[in-house]
């Protein structure tokens, strides 16, 4: 059945429509949610409130309880509330993450060739200055990881694991929860970079050691707030609210364990700082759950704005927005595959809202890029250009990135279609 904004579900229809009516003045050309969505009118007030409320009695005194927001994003991937510490970006979360994490010389870090071009350059980074050995995880011609060689990587021996669930660059949902269980079965910790798919696909039942995020792609969040999610770093003082005699490890003197691997980490904030960490006989000592993480002078406006956001995703159904997008992804790379010559560099029916297309074969590709995007926004649409920086290990050339919302209309995608064709005329 074919009824709807897009071609979709009666329900994705509905979706659609409870999206647009949630941000009336977002431009119906905006087709780069993978880069920076719309927020709601709700996020926005929620952003401008604490602004206010800052002039008004003073920042330190605008304190916004952030409780319910961290039970709501937390519950995406099944933590609790104190699994999360908000930071500026997922690109400053994945530092505060892997730069405290306290892996002796020698060990073994695996990564795949889709990683981050950021996350690639800390791992590098940390590689030189701390001993460790990079492993790449084999993957496929879509760069999909091969569960059996990833099998084969974990037996010959990983100390950690790094994958982004959906690339920047490219729409393929990688499998995360083969991925989680293969790491939990071998003891080696998983850390999930969820900054293109939180919000955009299922990401529960993973069991990954921590996760990484950002608020202004999948979310619709506002832009300044990142997040990271470390499921068991509380313990058992999950809810007592409070480190145990001045002690940041649940009072047995050591960290919990992550991703249910069984086995202990010692895990902690590249730089420990006041608000995350107390004095413990004269050295710092993390305190009970993420908040180790957190950076404390942050943006709270930024932070409430995300909260709402996030309660905006569970109350549209996280489930039927999923399916909703990637419907509208499948519709979208069948409509703009072949287009003017541009072809889809994932399967067409990958169930991803990330559809990135290559230049026509015989064009400069950076050329071709840059003017597809410029053309597009004359015609007032919005797309995302991709440069092989991005991802220098899987990338030759860059791609054109078309990232639609829920709340997408056909025509929006039509008119980037006759675009498309019409440039290579």
């Amino acid at each position: 059945m074919t009824t709807g904004t897009h071609g979709a579900r009666p329900v994705h229809a509905a979706i659609a429509g409870a999206w647009r009516a949630a941000r009336p003045g977002a431009p119906p050309g905006h087709l780069d949610a993978a880069g920076c969505n719309v927020p709601s009118d709700q996020v926005l007030g929620a952003v401008v409130a604490h602004l206010r409320r800052e002039c008004e009695v003073g920042g330190y005194r605008a304190v916004a309880d952030l409780t319910a927001s961290r039970s709501a994003l937390a519950a995406l991937v099944g933590a609790g509330a104190r699994d999360v510490a908000f930071l500026e970006s997922g690109t400053a979360a994945m530092a505060a993450l892997l730069g405290g994490w306290r892996l002796p010389p020698g060990s073994r870090v695996g990564f795949t060739r889709t990683e981050y071009g950021s996350t690639l350059m800390l791992l590098r980074r940390l590689a030189r200055d701390r001993g460790w050995r990079l492993v790449e995880v084999p993957v496929d011609d879509d760069s999909r990881v091969d569960p059996g060689g990833l099998r084969s990587v974990l037996a010959g021996g990983l100390d950690l694991l790094t994958v982004p669930h959906i690339a920047s660059h490219r729409g393929v949902v990688q499998p995360a929860r083969a991925i989680g269980r293969l790491c939990r079965e071998a003891g080696v910790p998983l850390v999930l970079d969820v900054c293109q798919s939180l919000g955009h696909v299922d990401t529960g039942g993973v069991g990954a050691a921590a996760y990484v995020g950002t608020s202004r792609k999948w979310l619709a969040g506002p832009r300044g707030a990142g997040f990271l999610i470390v499921p068991g770093l509380a313990g058992d003082d999950q809810e007592s609210g409070g480190a145990r005699d001045g002690r940041g490890d649940g009072g047995d003197g050591r960290d919990r364990e992550p991703g249910g691997t069984g086995r202990r980490w010692e895990m902690d904030a590249a730089a420990p700082a006041l608000g995350g960490h107390v004095w413990a006989r004269g050295e710092p000592s993390p305190l009970p759950g993420a908040a180790r993480y957190e950076t404390a002078e942050g943006s709270m406006a930024a932070r409430s704005g995300l909260g709402v956001a996030v309660r905006e995703h569970h109350a549209l159904g996280p489930a039927a927005l999923h399916a909703c997008l990637a419907e509208l992804g499948v519709t979208a790379r069948r409509l703009l595959d072949g287009a003017g010559g541009w072809r889809a560099a994932e399967p067409l029916d990958e169930p991803s809202a990330v559809v990135t297309l290559r230049p026509p074969p015989g064009m400069d590709p950076v050329a071709a890029v840059a003017d597809a995007a410029s053309r597009a926004a004359e015609a007032s649409l919005l797309v995302g250009t991709v440069p092989v920086g991005r991802a220098p290990l899987d990338m030759q050339i860059p791609v054109l990135r078309v990232s639609p919302s829920p709340g997408t209309p056909a025509e929006t995608l039509n008119a980037l279609a006759r675009l498309l064709d019409a440039s290579h005329r």
